[in-house]
């Protein structure tokens, strides 16, 4: 016969009705229900509570309590209180609440037990209502009762109404209990109400339960979700009594705090005591190792668990692979994640928030597929990380049937799928779809608003994100740093200086001015409003000055053509100990190409192979355009070669390379080959794509290509592809055509194109599309020098030489002079710059003489140079 354990109900009756307890037990045979007819007799015997019971811990399967029940009815036994409790009990637990609530139903004298367990069992599954109904029938209540309810309500997202029921149960003189206290305790932890948890503290050193372990454990847990992680750690040392339990909730704590060194010295400590590892303790320390993203003290933990024979345990794995994708290791993740015997939703959601946080969308989805085929089923976090999947490759058909699954899965009204939804369509522009989703929202929290700002700043809506702004202001949602990101955005594309300060001034008011990110942005936004001295300040009052602060300086400086400024803010941040990030190093090399600083280009790329940055995509890109940029075509072919992977931006720098060099045939090659990789062009290659062919005065081409970006790529032109095509028209002689396209341009045309028809109407002597371009120009800027040099050039080259002299003369009378060519060179890490008929330089005297020597050879071999003056400077046009 099988050893049994002695359930707590028969303690409890033999205890308490020791009479009931003897009468309880007529035994039956176990052949009866358990054995086959054809199988001889045996002879050991079972009682009917002993089933039940061995049902109720799962050592026996269900049918076979339900057996047993039947043969009870059947054989005419008629069964104790004692023994109907037990048949309650297994119903109960194996999750048979209908069964339980007929037994309940006919028993003719149900005790103080049998009303806990109907109350236990209801409220253990969620229904309140039921549990509520039962409670409020008993007669006699005692602390069982009370926490069963308690437990139940605080279960299921009940927060207030655990202490309501507390209160009653001190009115009616119902003397609480340690598990009491802890459920309470776990209340204040769920609502951060710390003034309720020390009033409840007080009430538990009052009572005497201030040495009890569980108690103890549940009050520094509540202290540590209450962000009160000293008071935590004060009754952590005073406990009389630790267990694995407190040891464990005071490492949650000081995770949950951010003190995550401090969890990891915890950790040690707990080893050095010999107090055993469990899942929550090894889950908390995993959690801290991602947070400091340290791989080596997270590998040694995965190692620690492996040892301890964790290595299979779903809870534990979880963490493991959590902590590797946190820490940039896909890899690692994938073998945990393959590694794991029985892959739960939470170590699906892992995985694939891992691969979304690790810019692999692709992947995210395709986990997903794997995920749906198991029938693991799918929560909030699931739809969270596809739908963020879907934003990272701005997929919006994808994102389309994620909306449709959410809906037919009944997630389609949870805020925490709402809100990450809203945020894909924003990202894959589609703001009338995000739009509907907001204004359909039930409730609106900080990150519904939030999205639904930055899905229209992301998309050049500055003037919709700011009254949204607005409009969150109004509805009284306090904005937080992600809110004022988003709109400082915007202020910093529409230039819109004086909405940023008013927002600045905000930000100060609600005391966040202190704000390291917000800081950053402040910054970013006054560099691209042209405030570069406010920047600096603001740079310099943020206390903690972080990579991305400093990377919105050195943007700031190379956006206002401050390459030099930008390189020496470089040079201090490496010397304040930052280590610098991709977007660091990719605006030192654009600093680096503006200059044509190839000796500083190079010097960085070292630093980036160092820092093992070279495989990153956005970085190589960087360096193919840095180095064609200061006229090494050669090794921006190298770069581009190398590269591990291209995306649009790759290809976008190799093609303007060859176009920049006059390689106009390669470009087009590039192209081509750009489409047949299945990359998809963007707008800037097709510029790239014009020009090169406008190098080449390929009207045909370029005029096929310009109908492909429209037809066939369904992107829209800007002013820079109609730049482009007057060029390739006028340079065609077709001037007259080059200015119908102008008026024809769905908006105004700016400056840059007005001096591309006037650059080729010099070309082919067409003056009086000249004369309109010209005059085009200073309707737009008046004090633009240029058009007066471009039309006199123009005059000069039909032989109208009286309108040339007028130029002159309205050029000397508004006191306009041509901006002087420069040029500059890099020798031993110093920059030498030129002007036109400059002589600062220290050596300008032997320059003019090589200079002169020059010219001398060149005239010899045929050629017959201008040489330049301040008087004959128009000539150089």
């Amino acid at each position: 016969m099988v050893k049994l354990g002695i359930h707590p109900l028969r303690v409890y009756y033999r205890r308490e009705h020791p009479f009931l307890y003897r009468t309880s037990f007529k035994t039956f045979t176990k052949t009866s229900f358990l054995s086959k007819p054809d199988q001889p007799k045996p002879t050991p015997t079972i009682n009917f509570s002993q089933v039940f019971q061995e049902c109720s811990n799962k050592k026996l399967p269900i049918h076979v309590g339900k057996q047993a029940h039947s043969h009870m009815i059947t054989s005419g036994f008629t069964p104790t209180t004692f023994v109907t409790n037990c048949l309650i009990h297994m119903y109960v637990k194996c999750s048979h609440l209908d069964y339980a609530s007929k037994v309940f139903d006919q028993m003719p004298q149900p005790d103080i037990v049998s009303w806990n367990g109907m109350v236990a069992g209801y409220a253990g599954y969620g229904y309140m209502e039921l549990a509520q109904s039962v409670f409020d029938s008993m007669l006699v209540r005692d602390v069982v009762s009370w926490n069963s309810l308690i437990s139940g309500y605080l279960r299921y997202g009940w927060c207030s109404k655990p202490v309501v029921l507390f209160l009653q149960m001190g009115q009616v003189g119902v003397r609480p209990d340690h598990t009491t206290f802890a459920v309470i305790l776990k209340s204040c932890s769920a609502s951060e109400d710390l003034e309720l948890g020390i009033q409840m503290h007080c009430l538990i050193v009052r009572m005497g339960f201030d040495g009890n372990v569980v108690t103890g454990s549940a009050l520094l847990d509540m202290y540590a979700k209450c962000k009160s992680l000293r008071d935590a750690k004060c009754v952590f040392r005073e406990m009389p009594i630790r267990n694995w339990v407190s040891w464990s909730a005071m490492v949650a704590g000081c995770v949950h705090n951010d003190q995550l060194l401090d969890s990891i010295e915890l950790f040690k400590e707990m080893q050095r005591e010999g107090i055993g590892v469990n899942q929550s303790t090894y889950a908390s320390v995993l959690r801290s190792c991602a947070g400091l993203s340290s791989l080596s003290l997270g590998s040694q933990m995965h190692a620690h668990t492996l040892k301890n024979g964790f290595g299979t345990d779903a809870i534990v794995g979880t963490a493991t692979l959590d902590m590797y994708a946190k820490c940039n290791n896909l890899v690692d993740a994938l073998k945990v994640f393959d590694f794991l015997p029985d892959r739960n939703l939470q170590s699906w959601n892992a995985i694939i928030v891992g691969h979304v946080r690790n810019d692999q969308g692709f992947g995210a989805l395709q986990l997903f597929r794997r995920m749906q085929i198991t029938g693991v089923g799918v929560d909030e976090i699931t739809f969270s990380g596809v739908f963020s999947a879907c934003a990272a490759i701005q997929g919006h058909l994808e994102g389309l049937q994620m909306h449709g699954l959410a809906i037919k899965s009944g997630f389609d009204s949870n805020v925490g799928v709402e809100n990450p939804m809203l945020d894909m369509y924003g990202k894959c522009k589609s703001l009338a779809e995000a739009r509907k989703i907001f204004d359909m929202l039930g409730r609106r929290d900080a990150v519904s608003w939030n999205a639904i700002i930055a899905a229209y700043e992301q998309n050049g809506n500055e003037e919709e994100t700011f009254l949204l702004f607005l409009k969150m202001v109004r509805s009284g949602m306090e904005p937080d740093q992600f809110t004022y990101g988003s709109v400082l955005k915007a202020c910093a594309s529409g230039e819109a200086l004086n909405r940023g300060m008013e927002i600045h001034d905000k930000v100060i008011k609600s005391g966040l001015g202190s704000d390291v990110f917000i800081g950053s942005a402040l910054i970013d936004m006054y560099c691209k409003c042209g405030m570069i001295e406010e920047a600096k300040k603001l740079h310099e009052r943020i206390g903690k000055q972080t990579v991305v602060s400093w990377n919105a300086m050195i943007s700031g400086f190379s956006l206002q053509k401050q390459s030099e400024n930008a390189q020496l803010l470089f040079s201090r941040m490496l010397d304040n100990g930052l280590t610098p990030d991709k977007f660091t190093y990719a605006t030192v090399l654009d600093t680096c190409a503006n200059m044509a600083s190839i000796g500083l280009g190079k010097q960085i790329h070292a630093q980036i192979i160092k820092n093992e940055l070279q495989k990153d995509v956005y970085i190589s890109s960087t360096l193919v355009d840095m180095y064609s940029k200061c006229g090494n075509m050669a090794d921006s072919l190298l770069m581009f070669n190398k590269m591990h992977e291209r995306d649009f931006v790759s290809w976008n720098a190799m093609i303007c390379a060859y176009a920049q060099h006059g390689l106009a045939e390669e470009a087009i090659n590039a192209f081509e080959n750009m489409k047949l990789e299945n990359v998809k062009p963007s707008s800037a290659t097709f510029v790239a794509v014009l020009r090169a062919c406008g190098y080449m005065g390929w009207f045909e081409e370029g005029s096929c290509y310009f109908q492909s970006m429209v037809d066939d790529h369904k992107l829209e032109p800007q002013l820079e592809h109609y730049s482009c095509m007057v060029d390739i028209i006028g340079r065609s002689g077709r001037v007259k055509e080059a200015l119908k396209m102008i008026n024809e341009m769905p908006f105004g045309a700016d400056v840059v194109i007005w001096k591309t028809l006037l650059s080729v109407c010099k070309i082919h002597g067409n003056v009086e599309v000249a004369e309109v371009a010209a005059s085009s120009i200073l309707q737009l800027d008046p004090q633009d020098s240029a058009a007066y040099i471009l039309l006199s050039n123009v005059y000069a080259e039909a032989g109208m030489w009286s309108e040339v002299s007028k130029m002159r003369k309205i050029m000397r009378e508004k006191r306009m002079k041509k901006e002087p060519g420069c040029s500059w060179i890099e020798v031993k890490s110093k920059v030498h710059p030129f002007l036109v008929g400059d002589k600062s330089h220290p050596e300008c005297g032997e320059i003019y003489n090589r200079l002169d020597t020059l010219i001398k050879e060149m005239k010899w071999v045929g050629y017959n140079p201008v040489k330049c003056n301040d008087e004959e400077d128009e000539k150089e046009e």
